[in-house]
Order: structure tokens, then C-alpha cells, then sequence
């Protein structure tokens, strides 16, 4: 499960690395794309958070 969780943290990661060069570049569709991935990256998460993995 450990590396379950340590995967959705990289993805996370990753993401906030999208939204920064987004940001950087000032394109909007990407920006929005990369936080859209955060937002699904988080929901993935909450499963695993509340306990119910499946």
C-alpha cells in the first residue's frame, strides 16, 4: 500500500511541476489540463485516505 500511496505523491508532484511551467509559459489550456490532473490525482487519493482502497 506504502507504494501505492508513494506513486499518487510523485503524480502529485508532477503535476505541480505542470502548473508551474504552465504558469511559466502562460498558456491557460495547459494550466488547466495540469490542474484538472492535480484534482484527479487528490481524488485518487481520498479512497486510500478514508481507508477503502477498492
Amino acid at each position: 500500500m506504502k507504494w501505492v500511496v508513494a506513486g499518487w505523491l510523485l503524480f502529485i508532484v508532477s503535476a505541480l511541476f505542470f502548473i508551474a511551467a504552465a504558469w511559466r509559459a502562460g498558456d491557460l489550456l495547459a494550466l488547466a489540463g495540469a490542474v484538472l490532473f492535480l484534482v484527479a490525482c487528490f481524488s485518487f487519493l481520498v479512497p486510500i485516505a478514508a481507508g477503502k482502497p477498492h
